[in-house]
């Protein structure tokens, strides 16, 4: 059985956790800041301490307790082990926002964490040599973000054997090579990527009256998220009649996405809306929209909300993103290793995170989401 189709005996938690987003997304952050002095300067300004006020973000703290509700029982704390983290690059915020999340929840239960990353989101052979220094280690547990479905399964077969616990955490592998290589994953730690591919597709359906030409691109091909994404956009297009251009592949790369959609734009001048399976990507077909006078013409959405993405949507160029949490993503992957460890049985072997539609609609709302 491949990972999607676990995904589908969970949607009814999916939908629960998506909902809880869409209640009220209001004020903003959750860090406490000190007070920040103002030294006296050349100016007769008065010496003044500004004080930052902490704001929060509701949807934030209920997409967080939704989580920890769906990961219950919680692990002890303070046990000391030891647990690695293999991510994407760190070219790229959303990973190390997602890195955060595990630094702040192996301090939380007092355990300690080494997160590793890959300098390209390509190296899948560099990704899968990673794993095998840090299995050369005495870690207890390993949270893994594979590049693809399958090149981490020598891995986690070395793992399995080594008697180390192995988390999915966002992206994750192809379950029926899994069981062919006597591999075992303990839980996945991920998010509707299909979800997120249909929720931007329908947004640009909505702008554009779904009339005319559309494209996707995608990130890597075979990559978990990337494909449900691009197929989740092909079929929100493709059922509301619109006609779906061939499907463009940039790696999750913002140079080849700019020289990608300049070449659309060429080819395909009447062109009315820009599926990406990232931010990334999305922020350069608006870059090379923009250097062709097109961006007014043709709407792009994106995914991750990465704060470039939330700027560029405030600054009215960038139309939409889909938001997920990856800070909750690092979270959930300490909790779900430390729960692994301490022997606890998983009431799901599938734990969704949450997602949410921004545009510049609600954009306002979301300080402090990460």
């Amino acid at each position: 059985m491949s990972i999607k189709n676990g995904f589908k005996k969970l949607s009814l938690l999916g939908l629960i956790l998506i909902m809880s987003l869409s209640l009220g997304l209001t004020g903003c952050s959750n860090n406490d800041k000190e007070p920040v002095n103002v030294e006296e300067g050349t100016s007769k300004e008065k010496e003044t301490e500004v004080q930052t006020e902490e704001v929060k973000n509701s949807a934030m703290e209920e997409a967080e307790q939704k989580l920890l509700e769906a990961l219950t029982p919680l692990p002890d704390k303070d046990t000391g082990v030891k647990l690695a983290a293999i991510e994407s690059t760190l070219a790229n915020s959303f990973w190390i926002t997602m890195q955060e999340g595990y630094e702040d929840a192996a301090k939380e239960y007092g355990v300690s964490i080494d997160v590793m990353a890959t300098e390209t989101e390509t190296d899948i052979n560099g990704q899968l040599d990673i794993m095998k220094v840090l299995l050369s280690k005495d870690y207890n547990a390993i949270a893994v973000s594979p590049l693809t479905e399958h090149n981490l399964i020598p891995g986690i077969v070395e793992a399995n054997n080594k008697g180390t616990k192995v988390v999915a955490v966002g992206n994750g592998v192809n379950e029926k090579a899994l069981e062919e290589a006597k591999g075992k994953i303990e839980a996945y730690i991920t998010s509707d990527f299909k979800q997120q591919g249909k929720m931007g597709a329908e947004f640009i359906i909505d702008k554009t009256g779904g009339k005319g030409k559309v494209a996707v691109i995608e990130g890597i091909p075979g990559a978990t998220q990337s494909e449900a994404r691009k197929n989740g956009a092909i079929e929100a297009f493709e059922a509301a009649g619109m006609e779906v251009l061939p499907v463009q592949t940039a790696n999750f790369d913002r140079q080849q996405a700019y020289d990608l959609t300049a070449a659309l734009i060429d080819a395909y001048p009447d062109i009315v809306g820009i599926a990406c399976g990232n931010d990334v990507m999305a922020l350069g077909a608006v870059e090379a929209l923009k250097a062709k006078n097109m961006k007014d013409k043709v709407v792009v959405a994106g995914v991750d909300f990465i704060e470039e993405a939330k700027v560029s949507i405030e600054n009215g160029e960038l139309d939409a993103t889909v938001a997920m949490s990856p800070y909750l993503f690092g979270k959930a992957g300490v909790i779900t290793a430390l729960k692994a460890i301490q022997g606890h049985e998983f009431k799901e072997s599938v734990v969704w995170t949450p997602i949410q539609l921004i545009s510049k609609e609600n954009v306002a709302t979301m300080e402090g989401w990460k």
